[in-house]
């Protein structure tokens, strides 16, 4: 089986810095300067994508001056690492114990899951992963797509596991189960109107029931 997990919101607690970083980079650009909830909203796009659903009505440049701006503020923020959620570790290391394979398909850069990697050092319990500069932003299928190309694993022996609709959007344009966290940054409603497997309230629930795809 190969797992396929979002990062922001799904392994990683980065909500909070991610609509900080985002504010403080809107304020210097000259841009309204939304409500968390607004940018939360986002979190799993694309950089490009989520600062064009933020700001349509900004023009090239300002949208320029914005990326440079957040990846700065990014960047100042990195003071400690950010958390990884209560029982990723423990889940990951079971899954890869009954011998499942794990992937990761996020909107971050690949220099910014890179630096994840490494600060947490669990880069190596992954075989692959697809971030949206690469590839297409979530919900197109694609990194899915290439995923499963690059592993040789049947679209019906993997999962997506992710905290917005965008990850089960996708799963289901690339006809593959999905899993919705709750605990992240889109409502349980809005997950289950997606139609996954199901939605869990805590990461070790993974490993709950029947197998992760039957």
């Amino acid at each position: 089986m190969l797992v396929i997990l979002d990062w922001d919101g799904t392994v990683c607690n980065s909500e909070a810095r991610i609509v900080a970083c985002m504010r403080r980079a809107s304020e210097r650009a000259g841009l309204p300067v939304l409500h968390p909830e607004a940018i939360g909203n986002i979190i799993g796009l694309g950089l490009p994508e989520a600062i064009a659903s933020l700001f349509p009505e900004a023009h090239s440049e300002q949208r320029q001056d914005l990326r440079d701006y957040y990846a700065e503020e990014w960047l100042a923020a990195r003071g400690e690492p950010l958390a990884l959620f209560d029982g990723v570790l423990p889940t990951l290391d079971t899954l890869l114990g009954q011998g499942h394979q794990l992937a990761v398909a996020t909107g971050k850069s690949r220099r910014g899951l890179a630096r994840e990697f490494e600060e947490h050092g669990i880069g190596n319990l992954f075989v692959a992963s697809r971030c949206a500069d690469e590839t297409a932003s979530k919900p197109h299928p694609l990194m899915l797509h290439e995923l499963l190309q690059e592993t040789g694993c049947p679209v019906e022996q993997a999962v997506m596991v992710g905290d917005t609709e965008y990850d089960l959007k996708m799963a289901a344009a690339a006809n593959m189960a999905g899993i919705g966290v709750s605990y992240g940054v889109h409502s349980r409603d809005r997950l289950h109107a997606c139609g996954p497997l199901r939605v869990i309230d805590h990461f070790s629930e993974l490993l709950d029931g029947p197998p992760v795809v039957a």
